[in-house]
């Protein structure tokens, strides 16, 4: 009897515990994650500064050594933070953790937690330093000197398919978001007013930025709260129905203008602003996981049990949902969030020109990149615990636990759709701040507002980015006067050496790939936008491949100063096999999303299976390169920058405060 009563007493022990465990499993998972990059930062993180990049506060940096208060400005830590962060976070870390936990939330989470912290924050942290000690020099243009000149076109070459992607694609992701949520429009367009203003105040007055961006927040935060009332409604409910190809050359036109502007006037306010943005939905997002574990998700009726916070979706997913081979695509699919190539363009690109001392790039390098990966292992417990606390099912009803999932992924067809991983992500994270008592379309035109807000970041960061690139690319083919400028001549390559012209050149192409109608489309002014999916495909494999380039670009810097590379060999490896993997695997095995291969179907995408080819070519022509160069450069120092002037090394002579 006694026997039975305990077993009977264990059985209850043990079903309490695994439901407490099922409840707390999200909230240890998101607290467990945050604690483990915290100690990643001021461990690993200070090893690389101290130990092995030898940080100086003292040495004279890109930002104050060519200070033109337009492209180099010194600028505090915070404010390159925010910049920094907002620009490599984008849509990125979004997208790619909601479609990869179709393979598994497991899967995704240890590449974006260990992703993160081994390659994706050295990535990022060794490229804005190589470039700080290069005089602000972008990855590519370093890489020339670093290998050879060949290298330094291949490479470019490469930034610039690239970065044509993204800028292809872009505009339509942001469409896309306005579209599904009209109440983050008015918030989006009204913040570059508000930072131009900050921008122009803070400039004549020097004031600090924390202040006026606090109000410039509150001002969006309160129209997404009246975004479907009255005129506002009106207005957000107008600009959401008007056809792709307004936005997608709206935003080019926009993207100009921003990066030709100087930083402190749109750059610096608008991405403080975003990034206290994202500081305020992670803590609401946090809060609100926080309420949902301990009281589940928000009311759905009367007399009915709040849904428990619990992961709904299996943690290794064996069945065959159509989904590609988990290697290598998942290291392709999640890029952002756990390494980005990217990044290495906006760390030599635009952060390295700011930052104002050396010892604050361990905080922007490095740690954006962990704030990053936080944020995509809380995308990641949206789409696979937050979908769970329910989802309208389209037809009145709701649905709740792995019935809510389950809705969102089916297969792979309907995980990959840009839109419904977008509204995994928003409508996940809005149940954690609606279990906190927010009112449902309050949350989910925030969490909107967030999207839109940071792939606009990207957007015209990317177009500044793209602008050095085509200046660098075309400025080989002129000639420099004595001191070293470019004038306007009968060359039209001068003409691309210009900013303006470099930028009017970047965002002409970009608009002429989005207007191209994809495979079976007629040419039309409903299909103009959607251009950039044809090389969307191409997007996650280029993208990592400029991860592993960088990495081979820093080594070589590393190994020709005699200073240890073995935490850089592997990921360089690594980051170099994954994405050409992928793309042989696509060209000649089996695309993702069809039947076969890229270059046996039926209706082949020329332009997709040509830039692949070219893409491979280049890779392995800059491999061979760099594996018949590494034997003679251990110790041999590459060649040295040119001197500056002295009119413009007196002109950089002090002002320069760490």
């Amino acid at each position: 009897m006694l026997s039975s009563i305990l077993r009977g007493s264990s059985r209850f022990l043990y079903s309490n515990f695994i439901t407490e465990w099922l409840d707390m499993q999200t909230l240890l998972i998101a607290f467990g994650a945050g604690i483990l990059y915290l100690v990643a930062y001021h461990t690993y993180g200070k090893y690389l500064a101290r130990k092995i990049f030898k940080l100086d506060p003292d040495a004279v940096v890109p930002s104050v050594e060519l200070n033109d208060n337009k492209d180099f400005v010194p600028t505090s830590k915070m404010v390159v933070f925010g910049h920094h962060f907002t620009s490599i976070a984008g849509t990125g870390p979004i997208v790619g953790p909601a479609i990869a936990v179709i393979w598994g939330w497991v899967p995704a989470l240890l590449w974006v937690i260990f992703g993160s912290i081994l390659i994706g924050a050295v990535h990022d942290f060794g490229s804005l330093i190589v470039s700080m000690r290069n005089r602000g020099q972008t990855v590519g243009d370093i890489a020339g000197r670093l290998l050879n000149p060949r290298i330094r076109l291949l490479f470019l070459f490469i930034l610039f398919m690239a970065l044509t992607i993204v800028l292809a694609i872009f505009g339509l992701v942001i469409a896309v978001v306005f579209q599904m949520y009209p109440a983050a429009i008015f918030p989006c367009i009204v913040q570059i007013p508000l930072a131009v203003a900050i921008g122009l105040y803070l400039h004549r007055k020097g004031i600090n930025l924390l202040i006026p961006s606090i109000i410039a927040l509150a001002l969006m935060y309160l129209s997404v709260g009246f975004g479907d009332v009255g005129l506002l409604g009106v207005f957000n409910g107008t600009l959401s129905a008007w056809p792709l190809w307004a936005w997608v050359g709206l935003l080019l036109i926009y993207s100009y203008i921003a990066s030709v502007l100087p930083v402190w006037m749109l750059l610096q306010p608008r991405d403080f602003i975003n990034s206290l943005q994202l500081l305020t939905a992670l803590t609401l997002v946090v809060i609100g996981l926080l309420a949902a574990a301990f009281s589940g998700g928000a009311p759905v009726g009367d007399g009915v049990e709040r849904p428990a916070l619990e992961i709904v979706a299996p943690a290794f997913q064996m069945a065959d949902m159509g989904a590609p081979m988990l290697f290598p695509f998942l290291f392709i699919t999640i890029a952002c969030g756990a390494i980005s190539g990217f990044h290495c363009l906006v760390s030599s690109g635009t952060s390295s020109k700011q930052l104002k001392c050396e010892s604050d790039a361990q905080f922007v390098g490095y740690g954006s990149m962990l704030v990053e990966g936080f944020l995509a292992t809380l995308v990641i417990l949206a789409c696979v615990a937050g979908l769970g606390l329910g989802i309208g099912d389209g037809e009145g009803g709701f649905l709740i636990g792995a019935d809510a999932f389950n809705a969102r992924y089916a297969s792979w067809g309907s995980a990959g759709g840009l839109g419904a991983k977008v509204g995994a992500f928003v409508d996940g994270s809005a149940n954690f701040l609606k279990a906190m008592g927010l009112p449902g379309g309050f949350a989910i035109a925030l969490m909107g507002v967030l999207v839109a807000s940071f792939a606009a970041t990207t957007l015209d960061t990317a177009c500044r980015l793209q602008r050095y690139v085509v200046q660098e690319l075309s400025s080989t083919f002129v000639k420099r006067g004595a001191d070293g400028s470019i004038a306007l001549t009968g060359n039209p390559f001068s003409w691309l050496s210009n900013p303006h012209g470099a930028t009017l050149f970047a965002v002409a192409i970009a608009f002429f790939m989005a207007s191209i109608p994809v495979s079976g489309a007629d040419w039309a002014w409903a299909n103009v936008g959607k251009g950039g999916l044809i090389l969307w495909p191409m997007f996650g494999a280029t993208n990592q491949l400029l991860g592993g380039l960088a990495f081979l670009v820093i080594a070589f810097w590393m190994w020709r100063r005699r200073l240890p590379v073995w935490f850089i060999v592997i990921p360089t490896i690594f980051m170099l096999i994954m994405p050409a993997w992928a793309m042989i695997h696509q060209l000649f095995v089996q695309g993702v999303g069809m039947e076969t291969s890229w270059l046996a179907a039926e209706d082949k995408n020329w332009a997709l299976i040509l830039i692949g080819i070219v893409t491979l070519l280049l890779e392995v022509w800059m491999v061979t390169e760099a594996f018949l160069a590494w034997p003679r450069a251990k110790g041999i120092l590459e060649e040295t920058l040119e001197p500056l002037s002295v009119s413009r090394g007196t002109e950089a002579e002090g002002g320069r405060s760490c």
